[in-house]
């Protein structure tokens, strides 16, 4: 029963340990952007921008006509 303490301090460490790893994890390693290279990555986000900019243009044409 002594040991109750010392486990949880080290869970706590642990998963301050385990939170520092997922900060430090190199871009091309998170989410979405697993195994995807600076390149694709940049085009990816670039298509993206473009749409959102279309849409927004969109947006305005239509509220200006009205």
């Amino acid at each position: 029963m002594a040991r109750g303490n010392q486990r949880e301090k080290s869970r706590e460490k642990n998963a301050k340990k385990q939170k520092e790893m997922q900060k430090k994890a190199a871009s091309s390693d998170k989410g979405a952007n697993k195994g995807m290279t600076l390149e694709e990555r940049r085009h990816r986000d670039a298509e993206i921008m473009r749409q959102k900019q279309l849409s927004k243009a969109q947006g305005a044409e239509g509220g200006a006509s009205k």
